[in-house]
């Protein structure tokens, strides 16, 4: 109204406490939605296709959650990097364009959120009777995420997506001099194997679309369990990482490359004596085989966790972990402590010698417990990521030390034109 006071309009802004909560009440809730639908959706088929049908449900989508685990973990050893004095950036010859740990932890969080709900909708559609609806679920979830994998428009991080490929490609063809991110990545990549297992076997499914059927599950099919397309995968991951070591050989004539291929050509005979009870008489097996696969099993966990206390985090940085910029409870918690030391240690050994379990082949009949083996390996590899950066950070600060004391020792001719300037 005209000759009214105007009262200047207040600008009400949430604070970032109250935004983080509803963003934590709305993922609850999302959450309790889709175990609820889920649940439903399962009771309602007969008991006979019950299992069946959870088992091909969870094989398309552990592997998506897997990784969605292994990047929520990669975020926090970002954070971890960022609060302490390890300049990541540097170790990994990163642009300053590179990924933070809160851009990391927002694409594992739009990925926790859609494949739950794929899933969700995979279950619900198929007990409902819309089988062939159901079908393409998984199939749009996993093209849509190739398409933003690969994409070559400038949106979804372009610049990172290109360096995770290109570090892929170097890894699959290692023709060119091995860099730390190479092979940093390769030694991820083999703590993911059985995921590209399931990956595959995912892919062959939906390329044979037997997707939301019966046909896949016969073990002797073309996609089923006693693929021999399954060691293939499996040994991917060890077999790049092998011509890897090689190719530093090659480079640097060190022998220590020659040992750290022989600790990955161990993983070999593990896998494939595995695979072999499908394809070999029960007798042969029980008397000649499976002492094989057990020795193999041994040297390699054995070989494996010598090599990761002693040459990739330098026993002498295990009791010391970070020192933070800002002190904390945390950082009082872990920094000199030697229980962190035994943990380390022990843990590790023990998620080493599990390692068999999920890649061994005979073994896999519990999808959930392999699940859980799978996911703790992670939590290892996650583990190991802190000692292996933190050892390579201290060699780079080293070298970086003794370059500089280098450059300020007189050189031979300035000690030669001091001594002819003195007196005699």
């Amino acid at each position: 109204m005209k000759g009214a006071s105007s009262i200047p309009a207040v600008a009400i802004i949430p604070s970032p406490l109250f935004l983080w909560r509803f963003k934590v009440i709305l993922f609850l809730l999302w959450g309790l939605c889709c175990c609820k639908i889920g649940w439903d959706s399962v009771m309602r088929m007969s008991a006979d296709l019950r299992d069946l049908f959870l088992y091909e449900a969870f094989l398309y989508y552990n592997p998506l959650l897997l990784v969605a685990l292994m990047i929520w973990l990669w975020g926090v050893n970002l954070w971890v990097f960022a609060q302490s004095s390890v300049n990541y950036a540097r170790v990994f010859d990163l642009s300053q364009t590179h990924l933070s740990y809160r851009e990391i932890w927002r694409c594992a969080t739009w990925l926790t959120l859609i494949v739950p709900t794929s899933m969700t909708a995979y279950l619900y559609l198929y007990s409902h009777g819309e089988v062939s609806l159901a079908a393409s679920q998984p199939v749009l979830l996993y093209a849509i995420l190739l398409m933003i994998l690969l994409s070559p428009f400038d949106m979804f991080y372009l610049s990172s997506r290109f360096f995770f490929l290109r570090t892929t490609w170097r890894i699959i063809l290692p023709l060119q001099a091995i860099t730390f991110p190479d092979f940093f990545m390769a030694d991820i990549f083999t703590s993911m194997s059985k995921v590209f297992s399931d990956l595959e076997r995912s892919g062959c499914r939906m390329v044979h679309r037997q997707v939301a059927t019966i046909a896949w599950f016969e073990a002797d099919s073309i996609c089923g369990s006693h693929s021999v397309a399954i060691p293939l995968v499996l040994v991917l991951p060890y077999l790049c990482r092998f011509f890897q070591c090689l190719r530093q050989y090659k480079d640097t004539k060190e022998k220590t490359c020659l040992l750290n291929a022989l600790k990955y050509s161990t993983a070999v005979p593990v896998i494939f004596l595995s695979a072999l009870k499908y394809h070999v008489f029960p007798d042969a097996w029980t008397s000649f085989y499976r002492p094989l696969w057990l020795i193999s099993s041994v040297v390699n966990s054995l070989y494996s966790f010598y090599w990761d206390i002693n040459r990739d985090w330098d026993l002498s940085i295990l009791t010391r972990i970070f020192m933070f910029k800002n002190p904390s409870v945390l950082t009082n918690l872990l920094y000199g402590r030697s229980w962190v030391y035994y943990w380390v240690l022990g843990s590790n050994l023990v998620l080493r010698c599990t390692w068999t379990y999920k890649l061994s082949a005979h073994l896999r009949h519990n999808y959930l417990t392999v699940f859980a083996i799978t996911a703790l390996e992670m939590v290892r590899r996650f583990q190991w990521v802190f000692f292996r950066v933190e050892n390579e950070w201290n060699k780079m600060t080293a070298k970086q030390n003794f370059e500089m004391s280098s450059d300020m020792l007189p050189s031979e001719g300035d000690r030669l034109l001091d001594s002819n300037s003195h007196k005699v």
